[in-house]
Parts: structure tokens; sequence; C-alpha cells
């Protein structure tokens, strides 16, 4: 699995309005409601296994990109979404600078490894300033979408 296989363009929000932490977050998971990948009763526990989550310690791995991350007992499978702003969004990021690019995934609770694949896997591709600098100067959904598929070798955690 990797991160290109779990999106689709609907699920890229390309101009993100969130101006904030929060907003940004709950804007992503309004997202997979809006795509059907998680039901409203699904974005209210989401909400809150990302708000404990993120009261712990932020998901900004510095570099401009966050992968708040959470663990749900009503999903079945993996869902992901990812979010961009042009202008940034000051989400407590461990370098302390502006977050451009946002991936966030819900995954099943019982699949624990998979978890941490996936969260190694997101920071791996991402840590590359390159890539960053490619989807944010995207000129839309799709074309995101086409650079993270070019990318997605380096993104590949095996399933056992």
């Amino acid at each position: 699995m990797n991160l290109f296989k779990l999106l689709s363009a609907e699920q890229i929000i390309a101009d993100m309005k969130a101006v904030e932490h929060w907003q940004a977050i709950t804007e992503l998971v309004d997202r997979l409601v809006t795509c059907g990948l998680i039901t409203q009763g699904q974005r209210d526990e989401a909400l809150e296994a990302l708000e404990l989550r993120e009261a712990l310690v932020s998901t900004g791995i510095g570099g401009g990109v966050a992968i708040p991350h959470a663990f749900s007992d009503e999903l079945e499978n993996v869902v992901a979404v990812l979010g961009r702003s042009r202008a940034g969004i000051d989400f407590e990021a461990v370098d302390y600078a502006p977050v451009h690019l946002i991936v966030l995934f819900l995954v099943p609770r019982k699949d624990y490894r998979l978890h941490l694949r996936m969260l190694a896997a997101i920071a791996k591709m991402f840590v590359s300033r390159d890539v960053c600098k490619e989807i944010i100067a995207a000129n839309d959904c799709d074309e995101i979408l086409a650079i993270l598929g070019s990318k997605s070798s380096r993104v590949s955690p095996s399933e056992s």
C-alpha cells in the first residue's frame, strides 16, 4: 500500500481555506465525509481521536509538512486526504515553520503496524524538499496526484 493508491483527486484539497491548525484538520476530515469515505458519525469519532493525538504533540514534522493521524474503531480500511495551503498554516511544527502540505490519515485500530508503516512512508516521501516544492507548485489536484504517483516507489510500505 502507498499514499498514491490511497488518494484520488477528490481526496486532495489544492487550496485549503483553513488558516489555523484545528480548522485545517476539520476541513480535511470534512473532505473525507464529502468523498463518502467516512460517515458523519465516524467524523465525530475521527475528530475526537485526532484532537487527542494533537494534544500529545503536534504532527507538524517540519519542512512545511504535517501528518495528522489517528486510530478508528469504526473503520475497516485506511482512509487518507491531502491538503495544500500555499499561504501556510501554523501547525506548531517541530521547526516552527508554517505547514503547506498536510496528509491526514485514519487507520482501523486493528491495523496498528500498518499505521506505523504509513507514517514512516509518508514522512520519507515528504522529507524531500523537491517533492514538496513540486506539489506546492502544482496547478491542480490531478497534477498533485500525478506527482505522488511518480514518487510512489519511495512510499511502498510492505504489508505483512
